[in-house]
């Protein structure tokens, strides 16, 4: 009976509660009826006893198989809901992917051109600022195909982090410079890793460029430290800001796929990062406070890297 009521409620999508009451009013009436039989209390107590436990075994088999309908049922939507959100994503990935990829080549030749530019009038003005706007799109490009596995990156090679973020600060400095924000790099030792190196410039570079979008709100004193140092087991990277504290329930979901603290910004930088570190046999996280907001990067040594 207790099955045969809960399915009934739940398909009819009926609140449970009024079961609840209609069952409590029922153990009330037999109550009353009972006042009539001429017994005393004592004589009536264990029958009153059977009558709240049959009551209370009964409300409570009902609600709980009602309970476990209704959560099987929410659980079907959601799933439904899941996929259906990963088919329209999965749609806009290709799409995106497709325009990018052909975005891809009209700009290594305005690229090209601009470096020609360059050579045959080195003090003409503003090439450099437009040569660093379009190695700025290029990263972002790549960022799209890295997602879409549409690109093809360098293989794997030994090479150390102390020249790679030499390169990466040096392909900043434009930025650093025009937002005033100071970088401290605390990498005094060699560091060698071994690894796809323009995959790891993605990380580092995405990681550094939204450094420098969120000390924007800063009034002075802007700060980037950049840590870098190793054990027996992994080498770590820290990267971080004395910008704004992110939200605590922003940084439970800050390396999903779209999701992005920022107005303007696509949500997929971060996304790639995770994948990249984790393709390297590393992780990363985030920690934020009222002082400095820090990704932490760590990247096991001699584990095997996937492609």
């Amino acid at each position: 009976m207790c099955h045969k009521i809960a399915i009934e409620r739940a398909e009819a999508d009926v609140n449970i509660g009024d079961f609840v009451y209609n069952a409590n009013v029922g153990r009330s009436e037999l109550f009353k009826e009972m006042h009539k039989f001429d017994l005393t209390l004592e004589e009536l107590q264990p029958v009153i006893n059977i009558i709240n436990t049959v009551f209370d075994q009964f409300i409570y088999f009902t609600v709980l198989k009602y309970s476990e309908i209704i959560t099987g049922s929410l659980e079907k939507q959601q799933q439904f809901i899941n996929e259906t959100h990963k088919e329209r994503l999965t749609i806009l990935g290709q799409m995106s992917a497709s325009f990018v990829h052909e975005f891809r080549n009209p700009l290594t030749s305005i690229m090209g051109f601009v470096k020609l530019l360059k050579s045959d009038n080195p003090h003409l003005p503003y090439l450099d600022i437009i040569s660093h706007e379009l190695d700025q799109l290029n990263f972002r490009i790549s960022q799209f195909l890295l997602v879409s596995r549409k690109e093809m990156w360098d293989q794997k090679e030994h090479f150390l982090l102390n020249d790679l973020f030499h390169d990466i600060i040096h392909f900043l400095y434009p930025s650093l410079v025009n937002t005033n924000v100071s970088i401290e790099r605390n990498l005094f030792q060699p560091v060698s890793l071994e690894g796809y190196r323009s995959e790891l410039r993605q990380v580092f570079l995405n990681i550094l460029m939204n450094s420098i979008d969120a000390l924007e709100s800063v009034v002075y004193n802007r700060r980037i430290v950049v840590n870098v140092f190793e054990d027996d087991e992994a080498i770590h990277v820290i990267i971080k800001n004395n910008g704004p504290m992110i939200p605590i329930d922003k940084i439970e979901t800050i390396f999903e796929p779209f999701v992005t603290t920022k107005q303007l910004g696509t949500g997929i930088g971060l996304y790639v990062c995770k994948k990249i570190v984790e393709k390297h046999s590393g992780t990363i996280s985030c920690e934020s406070n009222e002082e400095w907001t820090q990704f932490i990067i760590r990247i096991q040594k001699d584990a095997i890297i996937d492609r």
